[in-house]
């Protein structure tokens, strides 16, 4: 969140310099693209992050429940999985 606040600050920094240099000009605008491609990067990888967090928390879900279905049921986890 925090790199996408500075790319949108990058940006209206690349505007308002409308009347610098060409060159400095190219340079902020460098800089907005790479804030944004580093936003954009970390985003993925955030949302990788949450994506498998979310798969660990299903297959913890799915062995207590067979858990309990054993125990409930006098049976094997395998069994109770397999029901």
């Amino acid at each position: 969140m925090r790199k996408f606040v500075l790319a949108a600050a990058a940006a209206g920094a690349a505007l308002s310099l409308a009347a610098c240099s060409e060159g400095t000009t190219d340079a902020v605008e460098a800089t907005a693209d790479s804030a944004m491609a580093d936003a954009e990067a970390n985003m993925e990888a955030a949302g990788e992050a949450v994506e498998g967090a979310a798969d660990d928390v299903a297959a913890a879900a799915d062995e207590t429940a067979a858990d309990a279905e054993a125990a409930m049921q006098n049976e094997t986890e395998e069994e109770a999985q397999a029901d």
